[in-house]
């Protein structure tokens, strides 16, 4: 089947884990910057940080279907698996905000990522496998170290706020989870590359 029903189904999903995600940021009681900065301050830092990795699993979601032409039902059920770990960011979010980073909250946010990166990596690896020996996928991706650098990342921050604990644990595991935010936000044009190349006339 095409992808324009798999794609138009992502984007509604990814659209509504956002607007649930800001809806649960708490509404100051007063009406000056310290009361904001009070009730929700803590609750802005997380939204952002779970906005901006929505916003990059949506653009590279979005890059990656361009080369793409045909899905099957592996592809759909990897797409699923995903959207499954991508829609309990507002969960997980609310949690770490509701509780002011403490640990166990810190943790499950982590191994929210992590399971995020990995069933990503599954949709990606079950395309290429689709797509065979001259897939345009694995020609774009290349290595993928940010994709294998990332996974370490996660495991690092987890590890740092189970075993250190207290607010140097949580603090770098924090530190992980922005590097990577960091690491995706800067652009990546293998993909524009090869769609290029693929789109060239002979």
């Amino acid at each position: 089947m095409p992808t324009n029903r798999l794609e138009a189904f992502s984007d509604g999903v990814l659209a509504i884990i956002i607007t649930i995600m800001v809806l649960g940021l708490k509404v100051p009681t007063g009406h000056h910057l310290s009361d904001l900065l009070h009730t929700t301050g803590i609750g802005l830092l997380t939204y952002l940080l779970s906005f901006i990795y929505v916003g990059i699993y949506w653009n590279n979601h979005h890059h990656m279907f361009r080369l793409v032409k045909q899905v099957s039902g592996g592809v759909l059920w990897a797409n699923l698996a995903l959207l499954f770990s991508l829609s309990l960011f507002p969960f997980s979010t609310a949690w770490v905000d509701d509780s002011r980073f403490e640990r166990t909250p810190v943790v499950i946010y982590g191994l929210n990522l992590l399971g995020a990166a990995i069933a990503y990596f599954v949709l990606q690896s079950v395309i290429i496998r689709q797509q065979g020996a001259e897939s345009p996928l694995r020609e774009a991706v290349g290595a993928d170290l940010k994709g294998k650098v990332s996974p370490v990342f996660y495991v690092a921050g987890i590890l740092s706020a189970l075993l250190i604990g207290g607010p140097v644990g949580v603090g770098l595991a924090e530190a992980c989870f922005v590097i990577v935010a960091i690491m995706w936000v800067v652009p990546d044009r293998r993909i524009d590359r090869v769609v290029r190349q693929h789109q060239a006339p002979d």
